[in-house]
């Protein structure tokens, strides 16, 4: 059967809204990259490794993807994992923005010279949309900076032993490690005993048992290509010759001796290394046994060995020797290094010393002071102090120690430093608390020695404001706290004969006052009240500035007038700081700034309750058909039909939203009946909620609007038998009440 035009055209439109709905759904899919075929290398295969270097650094990987197209500016990247395979900080190695169109490509990239892994892995990144891939399998890449053999000593001395055989004696070891590299720990290695792989990775071992030990880069997969196998060290193992360190294990030297200290094992052509608290002072020397220690060289106390290697024995260290010296100890001093001695004052200078036998020497500017061998000295006149301390106790009598030297000087003058106590901020601070941080005796040549824990507590002051001398604040620290005591701080002092004046510290305090602006509404509209702008704040014989959105608007008006929208505030110069009011926004009328939580037509069902919230305003009126005012809340519960009025107030200007609300009917009025006697809706029959009703009133009237039927408490029984239609089809309207209130009102079709 032929479809018609119109058919055809319905069914290309619904296949064309089924194909929009299938591509609409679906996204771009991009698959991992492979490794690919780099085509610069006849011949060449894709590659399971890269092994990069200076040399050569160019790979290839595949990428595909699937549509629909990605946008014109979109750009894919290739990113690399850490050596982990994970991407929390992935590396870029490409990005290219002209295959958007080209579903299958190649990304060429250098693999950065500090990547070093076996389980590295790559994925593309789209820009627009924004999709990533799934992740790559892993691959070693390894980007071979160093590749030439290692060289590997003891310790890395450099020092490669004839042969390349290091004995060691029972229980001995070794340590092995390069010292051809650069930035050695900075690599991974793989070390070999005697062809077996070690655990070990770092770049040294340390070795107890014999065998051939060499070692290598660790480049993963690449290893074999880098060509950096070292030279073999052979360890030996033997059987201990005793060595040790002729004499006692213990020995005290005494200022001005030496001892000489000698291995048990000589001759032989063997090479001794001397230690001194496990480092090398000496050797390796060929037939150097012996090691002489001097107390005159300071430091000479600690803990020495000897260790002997050479052909025929194993290589062994000796236990260790202490060398202490009896003497020794050390000297306190209890005083200032720097004290300031004013006329008629004495002072004394004491130590304190660990010393079995003491006897003191005090000296003055160089000079010995007889008669004086306690630890303690008595002093009246300036100069530079010390005590020599001798122990005469002990095994022998040590070079006697010097305390430090106190200097006492007599001071030219005093200088005070006075500091803010806390943070401080002028015009920030509502308070401000200084103090005496520094007193400093100066000499006739201008140096200064801080004396305040020294002389602190001596002086006599006095603040002064301005030069003035401020009544009762006498002591070191003075609090301000009002801002008609802004002004210029000094601090003056006395003691003996001696006047100090400080530095001068500006206070400036802002006032601790809050100053508020309030006004008569926040909206600006058209016709409505004007907004005025005051404050309680008395700003008669005061300087004070109006501003708009930080500028300068007004500095006359104690009230100020607005009619322009913007951030409103007043700033008032009080002693020399601002006083920063609140601020104000005044906003244009905008009838959106009353929102309501529901439509403005209400459908209720008869019985029940429907509440309406408004909010934005300052303040509703409700109000009915009547105009009665029913509430000035913010919500109304609505429960019977009608028109309401809301009006909402912004300051001076307002919005009024009427209100509708119908009931929702549970039954359809019918709005069509057949009167033809058929006993099949020949009556116009209502809902329960209008029907039977008394206080429900139901008038029909024809097409010319007169009334030919009203009834209350309606019966379902218009039309009446009695009632004739004169038309095949005719149109009646009806309307229904409730104590004169309209509920419904509609059209009926009456059909023959």
């Amino acid at each position: 059967m032929k479809k018609s035009n119109s058919t055809y055209s319905i069914l290309v439109l619904a296949l064309a809204f089924v194909l929009l709905g299938t591509f609409a759904s679906q996204a771009q899919v991009l698959n991992k990259p492979v490794p690919a075929d780099n085509p610069n290398l006849a011949g060449n295969s894709a590659w399971t490794a890269v092994c990069a270097s200076g040399g050569f650094n160019e790979y290839f990987v595949n990428f595909t993807w699937d549509p629909p197209m990605v946008e014109s500016n979109n750009e894919f990247i290739l990113e690399l994992s850490d050596s982990d395979g994970y991407f929390a900080s992935p590396t870029e190695l490409a990005r290219v923005a002209d295959k958007n169109q080209v579903f299958d490509f190649e990304f060429q990239f250098a693999l950065p010279t500090e990547m070093r892994g076996d389980n590295f892995k790559m994925r593309v990144r789209s820009t627009n949309p924004a999709k990533t891939s799934p992740a790559s399998d892993a691959f070693s890449m390894y980007f071979i900076d160093y590749n030439s053999p290692l060289l590997i000593s003891e310790n890395g001395s450099g020092n490669i032993p004839s042969g390349g055989l290091i004995q060691l004696c029972g229980g001995g070891s070794v340590t092995l490690k390069p010292h051809n590299i650069p930035n050695a720990e900075t690599y991974i290695y793989n070390w070999y005993r005697s062809g077996t792989l070690l655990a070990s990775k770092s770049e040294s071992i340390t070795v107890t048992e014999p065998g051939m030990y060499y070692v290598e880069l660790d480049y993963g997969d690449c290893s074999g290509s880098a060509n950096t196998l070292s030279n073999t060290i052979e360890i030996s193992t033997g059987t201990s010759s005793g060595l040790a360190i002729n004499g006692a294990s213990n020995l005290e030297l005494c200022p001005g001796e030496t001892q000489v200290l000698e291995a048990n094992i000589t001759g032989m052509g063997l090479t001794y290394t001397w230690y001194k608290d496990g480092t090398i002072i000496s050797g390796p020397t060929v037939e150097g046994s012996t090691y002489t220690v001097n107390s005159n060289t300071a430091g000479f106390e600690g803990s020495y060995q000897v260790e002997v290697d050479g052909s025929g024995v194993c290589k062994e260290l000796s236990e260790a020797v202490s060398i202490t010296s009896p003497g020794s100890f050390e000297i306190s001093v209890n005083n200032e290094e720097n004290i300031v001695l004013l006329p008629s004052q004495t002072k004394t200078l004491s130590v304190t010393t660990n010393a079995n036998t003491p006897v003191y020497q005090w000296f003055k500017d160089g000079a010995a002071i007889t008669d004086v061998t306690s630890n303690a000295l008595t002093i009246n006149e300036v100069g530079e102090y010390y005590v020599e301390v001798t122990d005469n106790g002990g095994p022998c009598t040590p070079a006697p120690v010097a305390s430090t030297t106190t200097t006492v000087v007599s001071p030219d003058s005093f200088e005070f430093v006075i500091d803010y106590v806390g943070t401080y901020a002028s015009c920030e601070n509502i308070d401000a608390t200084l103090n005496l941080s520094a007193i400093n005796a100066v000499s006739d040549n201008g140096a200064t020695t801080d004396v305040t824990a020294d002389l602190q507590n001596s002086f006599e002051y006095q603040w002064r404001l301005n030069g003035t001398d401020i009544s009762g604040e006498t002591s070191k620290t003075i609090t301000i706290s009002n801002q008609d005591n802004n002004g210029e701080y000094t601090l003056f002092g006395t003691i003996d004969a001696f006047e100090s004046m400080s530095n001068t510290l500006q206070v400036t305090l802002n006032s601790n006052e809050t100053l508020q602006i309030t006004t008569n509404g926040t909206v600006l509209c058209e016709g409505g009240n004007a907004i005025v702008l005051e404050t309680t704040t008395e700003l008669s014989n005061k300087s004070f500035e109006w501003k708009k959105d930080g500028t300068v608007i007004n500095t006359s008006s104690e009230s100020l007038t607005v009619n322009e929208t913007g951030v409103y505030q007043l700033i008032i110069t009080s002693n020399a700081c601002p006083l920063v009011s609140n601020e104000i926004t005044i906003s244009a009328f905008d009838e959106s700034l009353l929102v309501l939580d529901k439509s403005k037509d209400l459908i209720i069902i008869e019985g029940e309750t429907q509440t309406l919230t408004a909010s934005g305003a300052d303040s509703y009126e409700w109000y009915d058909a009547g105009n009665n005012l029913i509430s000035s809340s913010s919500s109304y519960d609505f429960t019977e039909e009608g028109e309401y009025l809301l009006i909402a107030t912004f300051g001076t200007c307002t919005v009024s939203k009427v209100i509708t609300v119908t009931y929702r009917d549970m039954f359809a009025i019918p709005n069509v009946i057949t009167a033809n006697g058929d006993g099949i809706n020949d009556l116009w029959v209502l809902p329960n909620t209008y029907s039977r009703d008394p206080n429900v009133l139901v008038t029909i009237f024809n097409e010319r609007g007169e009334q030919v039927f009203s009834q209350a408490g309606y019966e379902n029984n218009w039309p009446q038998s009695t009632t004739s239609f004169n038309k095949q089809s005719m149109i009646f309207y009806y309307k229904i009440t409730r104590g004169g209130k309209s509920l419904k009102q509609g059209t009926i079709t009456v059909i023959k």
